[in-house]
C-alpha cells in the first residue's frame, strides 16, 4: 500500500517510519523543506530511542522518501500540529489540519483512507472535515473512508508504544472503521478498538484531561500540605497504598504538547459545564508561580545571590521544552533580574545552558531542580556556596550531609526559617 504521512515532526516521522517497516511504501509530507532535505540526505538528530535506526533501515530499503507536496496514494494521514488558538478559552487551532486536508484534496480517489491522527477538539472530523471532503463531490463512507485514529504515545518509548499500544479506530461510519482497522493491522501489535469518530476525539482528549487533572489535585495538596506543615508526598506515598488511589505526583506544573494543550479543547466545546477540568487548569498553570514564590523565600532566608536551575525540558529524558514550566520559570528568574541564572540541561541544545554540571553549580546558592532526568539522581553539591537543593520533581536520591534537600513536601520548612545558612 502507498500512504502519505502529512506532518513530519515529533509523531509523523515515527508513524511514516513504523509504516515504511511494515512494508508500505510511504511518503512523508512536510512544508518545511529543510526537514525534508535533512532526512533525505539521511540527516537526523533525535534522542528518541531506535528513531534513528529505524530511519536509517528505511531509508536505505527505498521504502521512505520525503517531500514537500502531496502526490496520489492509497491512503493519506495527517500527524499536524494543533496549538492552543489565542482565544479566552484556548481552543484547537485547525490551521494546519484544514492546510494539510486541503493539500490532499486534488489527489483523492474514489477507495482512499484519510486519517486524522492529530489531537483535535470533539465533533471536529464531522463538522469540519467530512465538509472539507465532500466539496469534490466524493461521498464520506462511500467513496472515501475518513477516520480520526489518534496517537497515544510517550516520548521516550514513541517507537515501541507507537507498534505495542491499543489503538482506537474512529470512522465516520462502520465501513470508514473496518478500512482504518485494515491499515492499523499491518503494524500494529494492540488492540485495534473500533468506535465512531466524535467518540474517538473525546476519547483521546479525556486521557490527557485526566492526568491533568489528576495532577491538579496532587498540586492543590502540596499547598494544603505546606499550609497545614503536613508532607504532602508522604501524604500521596501512604494514600496510595489503598488499591483504588493513584494520586499522581505534584510538580512545577504540566508541559508537553498534550497534557497542558488538550484539556483547553474540551473547555472550549462545553465551557460552562467543563468546570472541574477548568480548575484543574487553573491550579496546574499557576504553579509556576508558586514555585518562584518558594524560590523567593528561601534566597531571602539564606542571603542568596546565585540560582542554578536543572532541568528545561517538560519531561525526564527527553529533549523536548514545548510548554515546558521549567522554561516559563527560568525566563521569569531571568526576566526579574535579582539574581544570577545559571541553566544546566545535558538534553537541551541551546546557546544560553551551560554544558557542564559543576560549572554551573560553582559558587550557587540554590539548586532548584525543575525536570527529573536521570543525571539528577546525585548531585555533587561541594563547589556550591550554599549548599540548598529545591528538588520539585523528587528525582534527588542523596546529597551530601552538608546539603539541604527541599522538595514539594516539606517546603514549609522555609517559612519556620528551617533553611540553614
Amino acid at each position: 500500500m502507498k500512504i502519505v504521512v502529512i506532518g513530519l515532526g515529533y509523531i509523523g516521522l515515527p508513524t511514516a517510519i513504523v509504516l515504511a517497516k511494515a512494508r508500505h511504501q510511504v511518503v512523508g509530507v512536510d512544508v518545511n523543506r529543510r526537514i525534508v532535505n535533512r532526512l533525505n540526505n539521511l540527516e537526523i538528530k533525535s534522542e528518541e530511542p531506535f528513531l534513528k535506526e529505524g530511519f536509517d533501515e528505511v531509508a536505505n530499503s527505498g521504502n521512505f522518501i520525503a517531500k514537500t507536496d502531496v502526490e496520489l496514494a492509497d491512503a493519506f494521514i495527517i500527524t499536524v500540529p494543533t496549538p492552543n488558538k489565542k482565544d479566552m478559552l484556548r481552543s484547537c487551532d485547525l490551521t494546519h489540519v484544514i492546510e494539510a486536508v486541503r493539500s490532499v484534496l486534488p489527489y483523492l480517489q474514489s477507495g482512499n483512507t484519510v486519517i486524522i491522527e492529530s489531537t483535535v477538539g470533539p465533533k471536529t472530523t464531522e463538522h469540519e472535515i467530512v465538509p472539507l471532503i465532500e466539496s469534490t463531490g466524493l461521498k464520506v463512507g462511500t467513496d472515501i473512508h475518513l477516520l480520526h485514529c489518534p496517537e497515544r504515545v510517550l516520548p521516550g518509548k514513541i517507537m515501541y508504544e507507537l507498534i505495542h499500544n491499543d489503538r482506537i479506530i474512529g470512522g465516520v461510519t462502520p465501513a470508514c472503521s473496518e478500512a482504518g482497522m485494515a491499515l492499523y493491522r499491518t503494524f500494529v501489535k494492540g488492540k485495534l478498538i473500533p468506535t465512531n469518530a466524535s467518540t474517538a476525539e473525546l476519547s483521546k482528549l479525556m486521557e490527557n484531561t485526566f492526568r491533568d487533572v489528576n495532577i491538579g489535585l496532587a498540586n492543590e495538596l502540596v499547598k494544603i500540605g505546606n499550609e497545614l506543615e503536613i508532607d504532602a508526598l508522604e501524604v500521596i506515598k501512604l494514600a496510595n497504598h489503598h488499591p483504588r488511589v493513584n494520586i499522581h505526583q505534584p510538580g512545577p506544573g504540566v508541559g508537553g504538547h498534550c497534557l497542558a494543550v488538550d484539556p483547553h479543547f474540551v473547555i472550549a466545546a462545553a465551557p460552562i459545564t467543563a468546570k472541574l477540568i477548568s480548575e484543574a487548569r487553573t491550579i496546574n498553570q499557576r504553579m509556576p508561580a508558586y514555585i518562584l514564590s518558594k524560590v523567593e523565600e528561601i534566597m531571602t532566608n539564606i542571603d542568596g545571590k546565585k540560582i542554578v536551575v536543572f532541568g528545561l525540558t517538560y519531561k525526564g529524558n527527553v529533549d523536548d521544552t514545548r510548554e515546558s514550566p521549567a522554561m516559563d520559570i527560568y525566563f521569569e528568574l531571568q526576566r526579574a533580574g535579582k539574581y544570577q541564572i545559571v541553566a544546566y540541561d545535558p538534553h537541551v541544545d541551546l546557546n544560553f545552558v551551560e554544558r557542564e554540571m559543576q560549572i554551573a553549580l560553582e559558587n550557587a546558592d540554590l539548586l532548584l531542580i525543575l525536570t527529573d532526568h536521570s543525571e539528577f539522581q546525585y548531585v555533587d553539591t561541594s563547589n556550591m556556596r550554599n549548599k540548598v537543593i529545591f528538588d520539585t520533581k523528587s528525582i534527588v536520591q542523596r546529597v551530601s550531609d552538608e546539603a539541604q534537600l527541599l522538595n514539594l513536601g516539606n517546603i514549609f520548612k522555609i517559612a519556620n526559617e528551617k533553611v540553614r545558612n
